[in-house]
């Protein structure tokens, strides 16, 4: 997939070996050119003017709503709320919807290949609340184990909050065989697709899960920008998670009422340069097709795993083919193994990669990961390679 010069950061660094994507993927430049031009020419605030430029700043910020709309196959336009990114997206269901339905005794369940984001959020509700909270264990591959959900299903489990991919192993979970299950036990759930949503093509209608979550930064667009999907039924059920300009209906000094969804959600000036990005981003990415994407990538973890694992001292503990390697190199500690490899202009994360309890459960010390993009080719999994048995033979 040579799409590579679409990207300028790759012209400012020709060297750049760019493996760092499950962290925060490059920006093409229709990107920063549609958020910079926005800026230029055509900026104002929306939902407030009758004049030209607000008329039609309201009206790209929600022709990028459509945009995410179409693009994940949702429903309705209405189903979509802009927020700041996934964290905020999964906060603002633990708040707005789980605080106000769930009550002490309640559970959600998450598994344990979950990100801090999808952990945390649980937890204060929790500590505030005295809300249930149980863990599907992993396989002891590192896998997502299903059997391991199923039993941890209850009449009890009021929430599922599952990632699609975890972003330290690369593990695909079965979210469709996951929401059947949960629903046999009256469970909503949330599905964390910030690894998802750039590798594989999603369609929350078939999907029929009740929150789907996701980072506008992830998928080629704007830090800053995400989205949270529900179901309208659900957002019907949340109240105000802020308050503020925009999602009222009437304010008195006696009582305010409020927008209906997804506006209810959007309290203040919104992120708008972020949506005419992210609409950039996702008309990119419909441009290429998802399931370009998806061979794009999973040809090249399939290569890379393969050449990984054929190294000696190297362990490799991604089993699925979605874009993200993580390994470990015998006696080289994942810090200076990513130390040794920027020497060389191989970019890639070491540590935990903000999913604590997993990569423990690997190695305590953590673990290295290698993230695929769409401008990513062999020749960086060739220097991928040479730069471990370079920093390999360092440590020998």
């Amino acid at each position: 997939m040579m799409v590579r010069e679409d990207f300028p950061i790759f012209s400012a660094h020709p060297e750049l070996v760019y493996l760092d994507t499950a962290a925060s993927a490059q920006k093409p430049a229709r990107v920063i050119d549609a958020e910079a031009n926005y800026y230029r020419e055509s900026y104002a605030n929306i939902h407030r003017g009758v004049y030209d430029l607000s008329v039609q700043s309201t009206e790209r910020y929600d022709r990028a709503r459509e945009r995410v709309r179409r693009f994940f196959g949702a429903r309705r336009a209405e189903e979509i709320v802009f927020v700041r990114g996934a964290t905020e997206a999964i906060n603002l269901v633990a708040w707005a919807w789980a605080r106000r339905h769930l009550r002490a005794g309640d559970e959600v369940l998450i598994s344990s290949l979950e990100h801090h984001a999808n952990i945390v959020p649980w937890q204060l509700l929790l500590e505030d609340q005295g809300i249930g909270f149980k863990v599907a264990q992993h396989a002891a591959d590192h896998t997502f184990d299903l059997d391991a959900f199923t039993e941890a299903l209850s009449p009890r489990t009021k929430l599922v909050s599952i990632t699609h991919i975890a972003n330290a192993t690369g593990t695909l979970v079965p979210v469709e065989e996951c929401i059947r299950r949960a629903k046999t036990v009256g469970a909503r759930v949330l599905i964390d697709g910030c690894q998802s949503a750039p590798r594989l093509p999603i369609d929350l209608a078939d999907l029929d899960c009740d929150f789907f979550v996701m980072s506008g930064h992830k998928v080629y667009g704007p830090t800053g920008i995400g989205i949270l999907y529900g179901k309208e039924e659900r957002l019907d059920e949340m109240g105000p998670w802020q308050g503020g300009g925009d999602m009222i209906d009437q304010v008195t000094f006696a009582r305010s009422t409020y927008a209906m969804p997804p506006y209810r959600f959007e309290a203040g000036t919104p992120n708008i340069a972020g949506t005419v990005g992210l609409d950039a981003a996702l008309q990119y990415l419909d441009d290429i097709t998802m399931a370009r994407v998806e061979e794009h990538e999973r040809a090249l973890t399939q290569d890379c795993v393969a050449r990984l694992s054929e190294m000696g001292g190297v362990r490799v503990f991604s089993g699925n083919l979605h874009g993200i390697v993580s390994f470990a190199v015998s006696g080289v500690p994942p810090f200076d193994l990513a130390t040794l490899l920027n020497e060389s202009g191989v970019a890639i994360r070491a540590g935990l990669h903000c999913a604590q309890p997993l990569v423990e459960s690997i190695d305590p010390s953590g673990i290295a990961r290698a993230s695929f993009g769409i401008y990513n080719s062999v020749r960086d999994i060739d220097a991928l390679c040479e730069a471990v048995e370079r920093a390999r033979s360092m440590f020998a």
